[in-house]
C-alpha cells in the first residue's frame, strides 16, 4: 500500500490551499441542492453527499489525532480504522451537522499547521498498514483526500440537478 493513497489526487498541488478552500467548495457544491439530493445515493454501495460529509468528518477527528500524535511523539504508531464498518452509523447524522464537525476540527488542524516548522514536517510516524512516513505526509494525505471526495460530491451534484 502506498504511504499516501491519495497522491494521485493531490498530483503535486501544495496541500494547505486544498485545505483551506474545501469548507468552502463543499458549501458551494451543496448550497443548491434539497435535503432529499444530499441524502442521494448515486448508486447501491455508494455513499451519498451527506455520508460523504460525515466521513470527511470522521476522518478529519483522525487526522486531528495524527497529526498531535506524531508531533508529540518519538516515533507514533497511528492507528488505522475501517471506514466502511464507520459508515454503518451515518444514517444517525445529518448533513448540518457533519458538515459543522468538519469545518471545526479541520479549523482547528488548520491553526495547528500555521505552527509546524520544517522540522515538524519531517518527524516521522507509522501507518501499520502504510508503512514510516513524515509527518508532512499525513498532511497531503489529507488535501489528496478531499479532493476525491470533492470530486465525488462534483458528480452526485451534477446529477443531482
Amino acid at each position: 500500500m502506498d504511504l499516501n493513497p491519495y497522491a494521485k489526487f493531490l498530483d503535486g498541488t501544495e496541500p494547505i490551499p486544498v485545505l483551506t478552500t474545501t469548507i468552502d467548495r463543499l458549501r458551494a457544491l451543496t448550497a443548491s441542492l434539497t435535503p432529499a439530493q444530499i441524502d442521494r445515493r448515486p448508486e447501491p454501495g455508494k455513499w451519498s453527499i451527506r455520508e460523504i460529509t460525515a466521513h470527511l468528518a470522521d476522518c478529519e477527528t483522525v487526522f486531528n489525532f495524527r497529526l498531535r500524535q506524531t508531533l508529540s511523539e518519538e516515533h507514533a504508531i497511528i492507528q488505522p480504522f475501517d471506514q466502511e464498518r464507520w459508515a454503518d452509523r451515518y444514517a444517525a447524522y445529518n448533513f448540518d451537522s457533519a458538515l459543522a464537525l468538519f469545518e471545526a476540527a479541520r479549523n482547528w488542524n488548520h491553526r495547528l499547521l500555521t505552527t509546524i516548522s520544517e522540522d515538524d514536517r519531517r518527524h516521522p510516524t507509522t501507518h501499520p498498514e502504510r508503512g514510516t512516513m513524515t509527518f508532512w505526509t499525513i498532511v497531503e494525505t489529507m488535501a489528496g483526500h478531499d479532493i476525491n471526495h470533492l470530486q465525488q460530491i462534483e458528480k452526485i451534484a451534477a446529477t443531482a440537478i
